[in-house]
């Protein structure tokens, strides 16, 4: 049984930081690509940042490009976000999961999630 789980959310004035810690069981984390996803109030979840089994590779979503870093401790079975100059649209739960189609797609799947840790930015 797959079971993820998210902390690390808080809320922070814009231009604070914020570390997001997700740790995954039951699923093979050293040979699965690994994501962040965002869930605003009343909108879809979308990719925020991807990245590859070994870490080689990343991908960031336009609006967090240069502010955020996706990092993985494969020992730990553990991903992280490092979140910096945080901005009110940054605001929702985030989420830990394999993504559809690969780390360079970053699409949620339909599946594996976690309860999620919110983030709430306030201007």
């Amino acid at each position: 049984q797959v079971k993820v789980v998210e902390s690390g959310g808080d809320s922070v004035q814009a231009g604070g930081s914020l570390r997001l810690s997700c740790t995954a069981s039951g699923l093979p984390f050293n040979h699965s690509d690994m994501g962040w996803f965002r869930q605003a109030p009343g909108k879809e979840r979308n990719g925020v940042s991807c990245i590859d089994t070994w870490g080689d590779n990343t991908y960031y979503s336009d609006s967090v490009k240069g502010r955020f870093t996706i990092s993985r401790d494969n020992a730990k079975s553990t991903l992280y976000l490092e979140m910096k100059s945080l901005k009110p649209e940054d605001t929702g739960m985030y989420f830990c999961a394999r993504p559809r189609a690969g780390w360079s797609a970053c699409l949620p799947a339909s599946n594996d999630w976690g309860q999620g840790t919110q983030v709430t930015v306030s201007a």
